[in-house]
């Protein structure tokens, strides 16, 4: 059956710093067009890759992916809070598939999950319940990352299962492209940053509240240049669109980890979500990529992108 993909940024700033009437007014357009193009396909599926910012997924056990049975959203920065609308047989099966592929996953009968998810579900459909969908982790901020290779792995694996599947399903990858947001890191952490890195679950609402008023204030001292944060690279994200444009996405395989952070900031491993998901349709033999929207946009920290693709 058909596959089809949305490569679709998220950006939890939205709504709490954001840019310029135009801007705004081109990124509606962008998502405009991706809803169009989704109520065309009409899919009967959503496997939706993507990142967690330390909301759900924490360093007591931190997989590099994780396919969830049963998911709920912890409703941060204003997105839809509660359970999505998990497809278990469908998950399941994906998760079988990627197993037998010599992929490592995890499996959650309790996925917590943030913007990250709930935000593409909330844009393009209105809501994290209105279509069956398989949420599927990809680890992007947590070091030590994997090669990102295996992301194209994980979604050639589910690409093959999901055509047997006999629906039309929708692959979204959900993340950056490049962006330095402020996101503590483990190494070298404080203790009580650390411990909220490794077991951060429950936070209150004025605690999280207060990190989203951090990194708001974060994106205004961006905008005016003085923030201690990496600058968007419109180049990079540029050349990473064109080889998802190409369908090459071997030339990938090559980048490392190291070098993506010191050239795109420490989230852009975000863009693995987007990898997983065009190669998820890369195995039907080829794809064109039907629309395309990019724009640096300082003040949601984010080189922010919208893409749409179909298979022959």
């Amino acid at each position: 059956m058909p596959l089809a993909v949305l490569g679709i940024s998220h950006a939890p700033l939205i709504g709490f710093n954001d840019p310029d009437a135009e801007t705004l007014a081109q990124v509606e357009h962008a998502f405009d067009t991706a809803r169009a193009f989704v109520a065309d396909f009409d899919p009967e599926l959503v496997v939706l890759f993507a990142p967690d910012h330390y909301n759900g997924v924490f360093y007591d056990l931190m997989p590099q992916f994780c396919i969830a049975m049963a998911a709920n959203s912890v409703g941060d920065w204003n997105t839809t809070g509660g359970p999505i609308a998990v497809d278990r047989e469908a998950a399941r099966d994906l998760a079988k598939a990627s197993l037998n592929a010599d992929l490592d996953v995890a499996i959650s009968e309790r996925l917590e999950v943030d913007h990250g998810f709930a935000q593409p579900l909330d844009v393009i459909f209105g809501g994290i319940d209105r279509v069956a969908t398989v949420p599927i982790f990809i680890n992007s901020v947590a070091a030590p990352l994997g090669p990102i290779r295996r992301a194209r792995a994980l979604g050639a694996a589910v690409g093959e299962a999901a055509a047997r599947l006999d629906r039309r399903v929708l692959l979204i990858g959900s993340g950056g492209l490049s962006h330095d947001p402020p996101i503590p890191e483990l190494e070298g952490a404080p203790a009580d940053v650390a411990e909220r890195l490794i077991a951060g679950r429950g936070v209150s609402p004025a605690a999280r509240k207060a990190r989203e008023t951090m990194v708001t204030r974060t994106s205004a001292e961006f905008v005016s240049g003085t923030a201690k944060i990496m600058s968007l690279n419109m180049q990079w994200d540029e050349q990473f669109l064109d080889i998802l444009a190409s369908g090459q996405l071997s030339q990938i395989d090559a980048w490392e980890n190291d070098d993506m952070t010191a050239t795109a900031g420490h989230a852009c491993h975000e863009v693995r979500t987007w990898l997983a998901a065009y190669s998820a349709l890369a195995t039907q033999g080829g794809y064109s990529m039907t629309s395309r929207f990019y724009k640096p946009i300082p003040e949601w920290i984010a080189g922010f992108a919208v893409t749409t693709a179909i298979a022959p």
